[in-house]
């Protein structure tokens, strides 16, 4: 995606020796940005010029790799001149295509990416934008467009979307004039920046090197074990952190995993969360908990679409949560298309599971909800009771986990068992379920200049403690307990979208 001007051919094949001569002259930084993917075979050089009083350099070079997901793919700055916002998405987690940004006192247009084409759904999601606007851009109000949103996965989600902005990548607010014209297709809002230099984003992202700082701290805690389950396509490792009661000890085991779709950084926020509150070990149900419990977390299935800049995908362009079973003559997992599954599933294989929860972020609904398995072939009295122990629980120790809306329940024995939870329960006879987390401001408890934000995101991972405490007496226990449940934990059948009211 070359939205800069280059010269000809010939210009742009220039020396990287002279450009980098030119480039130091004018004390300009140049800024490589590669998109690493096995089986890489070209590498394609394209120069967008600035201009630096009378002369023009050289801006980026952008790299484009050949995916194994689809078309080779680039990431540039745009053309900088006097009046111009320089748009740049070239670093991790990064996604946009300029449309025009060569005025500011007209709209900023920009457009969302394709994922790479998914084999099974047959179709390119996207939906993630991350990005940064430097310019003179501090005190004067300034319009961003992206114009292709009514062709994005889930054009109905964007009612509502406040899109996030920061100026240090730490501290997200809204931008809560965001609107978006059906009849356009475009997603607008207009900011009054108190910084040269802004990023935006559908969500505060969580990056690589976080995810890194993560990993160290949890194997740097004592009594926790952090291993890789093997690699991901881009050769990233599958992280997942262990810690509880000895294996010996034979311990209900607790499967947590965060961040199949890329896209849906509030899930590794969550683990996050989760994870401080169970490193510090400084309180007594937590403490109690690892005594009976064998924890074993995945923060990010999916390392490498995150890196990307996915939405829904891996490097391999397959959307994971349909990976966890075949689908009529498409085989999954594999080691080609699904590592990430693959390996993850072998491991819950040799543990055994009794304990799931697979947690991502919804495009659409404004609230955190659970999505249970009552289409499993194996859901019953016992694991519908399970979901209402551990729904009603949940809502008690967070308020933010509501009960009442969701997706619609599957009809019997019609769940598909290509998608994890659903196979998990299946497979394991055990309480299986998806959290979801908004992208939009969450009307449980409305915080309209932050939104739906990271630090709530971690604040309901911390409280699955709770949920799964109150829970663990029933996990495994042989006494039909839904008999003799509280009218508080018995089951609720979720009503699908819509309001609270």
């Amino acid at each position: 995606r070359n939205a800069g001007e280059g010269g000809s051919g010939g210009e742009k094949r220039s020396t990287v020796g002279a450009l980098t001569a030119k480039i130091l002259s004018t004390r300009s930084f140049l800024r490589l940005a590669l998109i690493a993917g096995a089986g890489c075979h070209t590498l394609a050089f394209s120069f967008p010029r600035v201009a630096f009083g009378s002369r023009a350099f050289p801006s980026a070079i952008a790299f484009s790799s050949r995916l194994r997901g689809g078309a080779p793919r680039q990431v540039t700055t745009t053309t900088t001149t006097m009046g111009a916002v320089e748009i740049s998405s070239a670093f991790d987690a990064g996604n946009i295509e300029v449309v025009d940004a060569s005025d500011a006192t007209k709209p900023i247009t920009l457009k969302v990416p394709d994922d790479p084409y998914t084999e099974l759904e047959k179709k390119n999601h996207k939906q993630w934008f991350y990005f940064r606007a430097s310019g003179e851009l501090q005190g004067k109000k300034t319009t961003y467009s992206i114009v292709n949103a009514g062709q994005c996965a889930y054009p109905e989600a964007w009612p509502g979307t406040t899109v996030c902005y920061s100026y240090c990548r730490q501290d997200w607010k809204r931008c809560v004039d965001t609107v978006y014209d059906k009849t356009s297709g475009a997603l607008t809002w207009t900011h009054d920046a108190e910084s040269d230099v802004v990023y935006y984003a559908y969500f505060a992202p969580y990056s690589h090197e976080r995810h890194l700082d993560l990993i160290s701290n949890c194997a740097m805690t004592k009594d926790v074990k952090v291993r890789s389950l093997g690699k991901t396509l881009d050769g990233r490792s599958l992280d997942m952190v262990e810690m509880g009661a000895p294996v010996a000890s034979k311990p209900l085991n607790v499967w947590i995993i965060h961040r199949q779709h890329p896209g849906e950084s509030q899930a590794e926020w969550f683990a996050e969360g989760l994870l401080e509150r169970l490193l510090a070990k400084s309180d007594g149900l937590t403490l109690d908990l690892l005594k009976t419990c064998r924890f074993r977390i995945i923060p990010s299935m999916n390392p490498d679409g995150a890196y990307r800049g996915y939405l829904r995908v891996n490097a391999g362009g397959q959307n994971l949560n349909r990976e966890w079973g075949p689908t009529g003559d498409y085989a999954a997992p594999t080691l080609e298309r699904s590592p990430e599954v693959f390996h993850a599933l072998a491991e819950m294989d040799k543990t055994g599971v009794d304990f799931f929860i697979d947690v991502h972020g919804d495009e659409e609904l404004p609230y955190c909800f659970l999505a249970g398995s009552e289409g499993s072939p194996k859901w019953g009295a016992r694991l519908e009771g399970l979901q209402g122990v551990f729904t009603n629980s949940y809502n008690r120790a967070n308020p933010d986990l509501q009960v009442k809306i969701s997706y619609e329940p599957d009809a019997p024995g019609q769940s598909n068992l290509a998608i994890c939870s659903n196979q998990i329960a299946n497979r394991f006879d055990c309480l299986a379920t998806t959290l979801e987390m908004p992208y939009k401001d969450c009307l449980t408890n409305s915080d309209p200049e932050r939104g739906w934000s990271p630090a709530r995101c971690k604040a309901l991972g911390a409280s699955l403690v709770d949920a799964i405490a109150a829970s663990k007496p029933f996990l495994r226990t042989a006494e039909p307990f839904w008999e003799k449940m509280a009218d508080q934990d018995k089951y609720i059948a979720p009503v699908a979208g819509g309001p609270l009211g």
